[in-house]
């Protein structure tokens, strides 16, 4: 199994910069950030100086969406990285929640971003592509490669995955729910003909290492909220009794009743507070570092080649070393 950290481009970027040097150097393989840019700085610089000072450090989004960026150009900028730094970009994408609403723009159509999908590799790859009736190349990649990972949740948005990604991004770490998700991704896949087995699965939650539960609970309180916008946007579309999205998922976001995202992604969010306890639980891992072990051996067993540490709480630094310490070493 592979790590990553997830970071959120807080200013002063030479703090994710050093965040991302420690995950290095404790066995973390992938360096992701969120992108959104009203809320946080432009992660692109960001990975720049990343990769100058790590040595085998894989990074991007998680995730990047299809309309804050025209495509080529999105192509172009994983490209000049991989030019720069050899091949360590992978492009995480999705709908897009917080870039586009914060900016009063609906998320984008799946329909869009199976396209973007397509026309993103292909031009960051070398090959010709049409954006918008318009045939485009990008004349000086040579040996590009940038594996493009969808995140999803709902039924279509599986498929989609499973039809067209390099791999799959499941924000939440309950087996239950992941094992449903994982089957629905490969299904597609399987019916698309492609290789199931090839589609790269990886599974993004909070981690906070420790004996205090409570404490750890309200430091990641915040990320059952985040998913929760997810959910509401398929509650609306599907109802919760629909058996097209399981019920486990759906059914505690019944008393939310709004979302400010000058919040987003942070602890403290005042509009977290619908959030039981065993949501935390069942989303996160939480605990001393045999509980993170025994989980992760579960997701492993289910097919989850990454676990990516969403890693925004009061204890950055020590769940990095804990990881590096303790629970890595069990699973690689």
């Amino acid at each position: 199994m592979d790590f990553g950290l997830v970071l959120q481009a807080d200013p002063p970027a030479s703090a994710v910069v050093g965040l991302m040097r420690r995950a290095e150097r404790n066995g973390f393989r992938y360096g992701w950030t969120f992108d959104s840019a009203v809320l946080w700085q432009e992660p692109f610089v960001i990975y720049s100086r990343i990769l100058e000072h790590t040595e085998r450090l894989v990074v991007g989004p998680m995730v990047t969406n299809p309309g804050t960026r025209t495509w080529e150009v999105t192509a172009s900028t994983f490209a000049t990285l991989n030019d720069m730094y050899g091949n360590r970009t992978v492009c995480g994408i999705g709908r897009g929640d917080s870039a586009m609403r914060v900016a009063g723009r609906k998320p984008n159509t799946l329909a869009r971003l199976g396209e973007a999908i397509d026309v993103i590799r292909d031009l960051a790859e070398g090959r010709e592509a049409t954006v918008d009736g318009q045939s485009v190349q990008i004349p000086w990649i040579k040996d590009g490669k940038l594996p493009v990972w969808m995140a999803a949740y709902g039924p279509k948005a599986l498929a989609l995955a499973g039809q067209k990604a390099d791999g799959f991004i499941l924000q939440l770490a309950d087996p239950y729910l992941t094992e449903w998700m994982i089957k629905a991704v490969r299904d597609a896949a399987a019916e698309a003909g492609r290789d199931p087995d090839a589609v790269t699965i990886c599974v993004a939650a909070p981690a906070y290492v420790g004996n205090d539960l409570d404490h750890a609970r309200e430091q990641c309180r915040w990320f059952g909220g985040m998913v929760g916008n997810h959910v509401a946007d398929l509650v609306s579309r599907y109802g919760t009794h629909s058996g097209l999205v399981p019920e486990a998922l759906t059914e505690y976001i019944a008393g939310r009743s709004g979302y400010d995202y000058s919040h987003h992604g942070r602890t403290g969010n005042p509009d977290t507070a619908f959030v039981p306890d065993e949501i935390v639980d069942r989303f996160c891992l939480l605990g001393p570092a045999e509980a993170h072990i025994e989980k992760l051996q579960a997701l492993r067993d289910l097919g989850v080649d990454q676990f990516a540490v969403y890693n925004m709480h009061d204890a950055r630094e020590a769940t990095i070393d804990a990881y590096g310490s303790e629970i890595i070493p069990a699973l690689s």
